[in-house]
């Protein structure tokens, strides 16, 4: 997949490494913890040579995770975990056209409110799944309580970023044309920047920061 000219970039290639990094490790994690969890879902040990291989591709799939999770915050939370209130606010009682049809929904940032709010649920519950996930493979001298806690929160995560994992997938591809190549090349259409996030297209472009694939960036002026 190659951007055409007049694309826009809106990740650059660190940002796209960790979104993957992220995805797959979660994908897998979240497979294999079901595969440990329930008994009717056994099977899942299958394809890796049972339930102690499966559980040992958890543990590993999950040190791929946290590191990604740190890079993650350290990227995006200027950008995607700080909502702008009043404006987020107006987005949020119409569900910024998602659910039912808004004339002209209010305009967003680079990320809309609930894409903060997946990005604030990853980041916030991702990080009890890492503490609480070293905590069960280690409890060193741990009270059986609170391993017992830490089993509690892990599967309270799991319940919280699973759902949202699922809708971000499902946004990301085929619920809103056109958002894919901003993870696989780093660009969008102008087109589709001017229906999701208008107010960051604007404001780049002001700065003179927008970055358009096939036009040499803008100088910006220093008064």
């Amino acid at each position: 997949m190659i951007p055409q000219k007049g694309m826009i970039k809106v990740s650059d290639a660190f940002e796209r490494i960790v979104h993957w990094c992220l995805a797959i490790s979660c994908i897998v994690l979240m497979i294999s913890g079901l595969g440990m969890m329930f008994h009717s879902l056994n099977f899942l040990g299958i394809p890796v040579g049972g339930l102690k291989n499966l559980k040992l591709v958890h543990n590993f799939a999950g040190l791929v995770f946290a590191p990604s999770l740190l890079f993650g915050i350290l990227v995006w939370w200027k950008e995607a975990a700080i909502f702008d209130f009043p404006d987020d606010l107006e987005w949020i009682k119409c569900a910024g056209g998602y659910l039912w049809h808004v004339e002209h929904p209010p305009e967003t940032g680079k990320y809309n409110p609930g894409q903060k709010a997946f990005f604030v649920a990853v980041a916030g519950f991702g990080i009890i799944m890492v503490i609480s996930g070293l905590i069960m493979w280690f409890p060193l001298s741990f009270s059986a309580g609170m391993v017992r806690l830490m089993y509690f929160l892990h599967a309270l995560g799991f319940l919280v970023i699973f759902p949202f994992f699922f809708i971000h997938l499902y946004l990301g591809t085929i619920g809103v044309p056109g958002s894919f190549p901003a993870i696989i090349t780093g660009y969008v259409t102008r087109a589709w920047c001017e229906k999701q996030c208008p107010k960051w297209l604007r404001e780049m472009e002001e700065e003179g920061k927008l970055e358009v694939y096939g036009e040499e960036k803008p100088a910006v002026e220093h008064h």
